[in-house]
């Protein structure tokens, strides 16, 4: 009889580990079932960056307002230390994980991970190619390219040569901001699309690029730079080749420093993707997760063309 007893004993006691180690790995309860405080996680590609810092104002001052903690990690554009970091998140177990991509190929397995933990990813910004987000909260950045293109070739008036600065290859805003970009150039035979390169949405990198650009093609119109960074170090290189007459500079983000460029006539147009909006969306959206409502499968904010005329209204 005692024998039996002892093995009962171990055999409860050992499905009694198999539950609570379980808990931790197996059996998610969200924060508001669970009535505590919510843990939001937000992973951005990089915070050296004007829009980034603005995104995350935008976050920071949403995650206050609904009274979440909140974690922040910034991954340099290291898409490999964003991986690192992510595996890092989920075992902290967020309610929520808000993620802008270095990659959006290479940050799958990361999104997957997260699924499988029932841990739901929502990316702002640039997308990740996976079935497993609950949302993506950005602007048409399609659309956004179409923009800038529309406004080079009526600046142009229908004539000249073009060159475009892609942002980090591989991320959705250089895809797609590039796809709309030369959609739109491809449609208007008489401007000619000289060259594209990547100068990874730095502006140090858009400044050297385009000084060797501008070595290489004596005759340049316009460049469209896929974010401001990059349009801003265009223009210093422009402005050092004294070229500043013959070249339009179009950039993308309408980050505080592009609109005065635009203002004061340095910058010819930037396009508006309002990253404090960005940031505040993604708390939003992530809270009303949590508290059960259905969310698009994107939810795309309205973009501007910001212009001299535009900020003198």
């Amino acid at each position: 009889m005692k024998t039996m007893r002892g093995k009962n004993l171990k055999i409860f006691v050992g499905c009694l580990l198999v539950v609570v180690l379980g808990i931790g790995s197996i059996i998610y309860i969200p924060a508001i079932k669970a009535k505590r405080k919510p843990v939001i996680a937000m992973a951005f590609c990089t915070l050296n960056i004007p829009f980034f810092v603005e995104m995350e104002n935008g976050v920071r001052e949403e995650a206050k307002k609904a009274d979440v903690k909140l974690i922040v990690t910034n991954a340099e554009d290291s898409a490999a230390k964003q991986m690192a970091q992510v595996e890092d998140l989920l075992i902290q177990k967020p309610d929520v994980l808000l993620l802008a991509p270095v990659d959006s190929d290479v940050l799958v397995p990361a999104v997957e991970a997260a699924h499988k933990a029932n841990i739901p990813v929502i990316s702002i910004d640039r997308s990740v190619n996976s079935d497993k987000l609950i949302t993506f909260i950005g602007v048409d950045d399609v659309e956004g390219g179409r923009t800038a293109a529309r406004y080079v070739i009526e600046r142009l008036n229908g004539k000249g040569n073009v060159i475009m600065l892609e942002g980090v290859i591989g991320s959705s805003a250089q895809r797609d901001r590039a796809q709309g970009f030369e959609e739109v150039i491809a449609k208007n035979p008489k401007i000619k699309m000289l060259t594209k390169q990547t100068a990874n949405f730095n502006r140090t990198e858009g400044m050297n690029v385009v000084e060797n650009l501008l070595q290489a093609y004596p005759k340049i119109d316009a460049i469209f730079a896929q974010n401001d960074e990059m349009a801003l170090g265009a223009i210093r290189a422009i402005k050092a080749a004294g070229r500043e007459d013959e070249i339009i500079v179009v950039g993308f983000d309408a980050d505080p420093e592009a609109k005065d460029a635009v203002r004061n006539g340095n910058m010819a147009a930037t396009i508006e993707g309002s990253p404090y909006k960005l940031g505040i969306t993604g708390v939003k959206s992530a809270m009303q997760y949590l508290e059960g409502k259905k969310l698009p499968e994107k939810i795309l904010l309205p973009l501007d063309l910001v212009t001299k005329e535009s900020l003198a209204k």
